[in-house]
């Protein structure tokens, strides 16, 4: 053996299963995270949502991390209490919010009582309704208020586990593969958004009777077995501190002020607003990603005796993604070259397949689910090369210029082939898969450029930090794109006919700005040898 194990981490094995455990708990959370984003047009014809009721709950979910400051909170738990303690923490609130936000959408709620109080309350809401960032307004639906609420409450949960996440892989594959690690983390969780497209309207339309609880529903119990995730997670974090002696919660404990030696950090600031610039172009819109693509791309509709409209086809392609995302992970781990490359064939012609099933079954949830595949196989790439060659931030120029590339091209270059049903879902899906490789480039190599920048004691409030400041743009950006679709589209009843050239081109500007902060980023690292460029393995 090249390296003796004393400690559960010094085995791949089991310091790679304390990941897998992270990473399911992740990919369970990215699911409820975006489950009702693919039916936003059944929220409309079944509980009465428009483009800004819809906005404004989406947003909600990071309301409690901005203004009431629970993500600095979240943080400060983390570095007081250990990652395990946070982790079952807040596995246990995010299924709580979600509990909220399915009792909001099922049809008990319709005619009680509480349906009542919220529509007639809540409508103003002092200091948040001045400053213009009230999570509610007159005229929202009660369903969306009360949705809302239990949004916020997940979103508590989802950020912390987040942070939680990034640390707790810190702690495991610190001076080993971190941003490989890291990546695919990422890679795997974000396989949620895939199965989120798929599965939530298959659910919401299960038995041709359109229910849209049944799709919060199959999210609540995933999270389920994301606290379940959790918890195994705690006993092997426990052993492992029983091994090394260590203690998070009692040596060189966290003091308050420590914050201020964080926001000291120039790299510290670059590295928050490039991710608050480039997160909020890319989560934001995933929850208006399937609308874009029908009002974009020309439908026909399907029989309903035809294999293509069936509940088994959608097993079917999910299967098939699976395949696709297995093959193009293994693909990065093996040795033998001609059992590498063939893996690799086995994962071309699967997602060919994929894509074709996506086409044939004439659905735009289905096409967006392509989103993450091709991160899953080229983010551990990337992770590998962060690891043992550096240039950090010169990926995230270069996924700044493809985010760019890519919201352009959904704006001008889609709508030119409405009614060209083959033409306008291939060019979708180029842009589509493009999309999530710039996507891969981000956690590959920012998430674990923090380290570099402040020290060990504090990096959960350094995670804490930026994941607030990120927050600040989850919240507005979905709240601003429902306002204005609905300011562009005045009269517009129909929620396949919509036009998304102007958010399209609100996100493309938020491309812009973080490839402008990542060239100062690039300069700083120069400057001030912040190691951003350096590898992570140490030689």
């Amino acid at each position: 053996m090249s390296e003796q194990i004393k400690t559960l981490r010094d085995s791949a094995a089991l310091r790679w299963t304390a990941l897998l455990l992270l990473a399911l708990a992740m990919f369970c959370a990215y699911i409820f995270m975006d489950i009702l984003s693919p039916i936003k047009d059944l929220m409309l014809s079944e509980r009465g949502w428009d483009s800004t009721a819809f906005g404004t709950m989406q947003g909600s979910e990071t309301f409690l991390n901005v203004f009431v400051f629970f993500l600095i909170f979240a943080g400060i738990i983390l570095d007081k209490m250990g990652v395990r303690f946070t982790a079952v923490l807040s596995g246990a609130v995010m299924l709580t919010g979600a509990l909220i936000k399915y009792y909001a959408v099922s049809q008990s709620f319709i005619g009680s009582g509480l349906e009542t109080w919220f529509t007639n309350n809540l409508n103003h809401i002092p200091i948040f309704e001045q400053l213009g960032v009230s999570p509610f307004y007159e005229g929202m639906p009660a369903s969306a208020k009360v949705a809302a609420c239990g949004f916020m409450i997940f979103g508590c949960g989802a950020e912390m586990g987040g942070i939680t996440v990034s640390r707790g892989i810190v702690k495991w594959f610190k001076g080993r593969e971190m941003a490989l690690a890291m990546g695919s983390e990422m890679a795997l969780a974000r396989l949620g958004v895939a199965t989120c497209m798929i599965f939530s309207p298959f659910f919401a339309k299960l038995g041709g009777h359109i229910d849209v609880s049944r799709s919060v529903a199959f999210g609540v119990v995933l999270l389920c077995i994301a606290l379940i995730m959790f918890v195994v997670y705690f006993f092997m974090d426990k052993k492992l501190d029983a091994q090394t002696g260590e203690a998070e919660e009692k040596d060189d404990p966290f003091k308050v002020s420590d914050i201020g030696k964080i926001l000291s950090s120039m790299g510290f600031w670059l590295v928050s607003l490039l991710c608050v610039l480039y997160y909020s172009a890319i989560f934001p819109f995933q929850k208006y990603a399937v609308n874009m693509l029908q009002c974009n791309l020309t439908f026909s509709e399907i029989p309903a005796d035809s294999f293509w409209a069936s509940t088994s086809v959608t097993i079917v392609q999910y299967i098939v993604m699976l395949i696709v995302a297995a093959t193009a992970f293994m693909f990065n781990f093996m040795k033998n070259k001609n059992t590498k490359y063939g893996v690799l064939c086995i994962s071309i012609i699967a997602l060919i397949s994929y894509c074709y099933m996506g086409y044939m079954r004439q659905s735009a949830e289905s096409i967006f689910a392509v989103f993450p595949l091709l991160a899953v196989g080229i983010t551990p790439i990337l992770g590998k090369y962060v690891d043992y060659k550096g240039k950090a931030a010169s990926m995230l120029v270069l996924g700044s210029l493809l985010l760019i590339a890519c919201h352009l091209t959904f704006a001008f270059i889609l709508p030119q082939f409405k009614g060209n049903q083959v033409g306008g879902v291939i060019v979708a899906y180029l842009t589509i898969l493009v999309l999530g490789s710039s996507f891969s480039l981000v956690p590959a190599s920012l998430w674990p450029s923090v380290p570099k920048l402040v020290e060990p004691k504090i990096i959960g409030s350094a995670y804490a930090l930026i994941f607030w400041i990120q927050n600040i743009g989850l919240w507005l950006f979905p709240l601003l794109i429902g306002k204005v679709l609905d300011m562009t589209n005045e009269g517009v009843t129909d929620p396949t006919k919509y036009d998304y050239t102007w958010p399209l081109i609100m996100l493309a500007c938020l491309g812009v700005a973080a490839l402008i902060i990542g060239l100062i980023l690039k300069a700083v690292d120069k400057k001030k040898g912040l190691g951003l460029e350096l590898p992570n393995v140490k030689a």
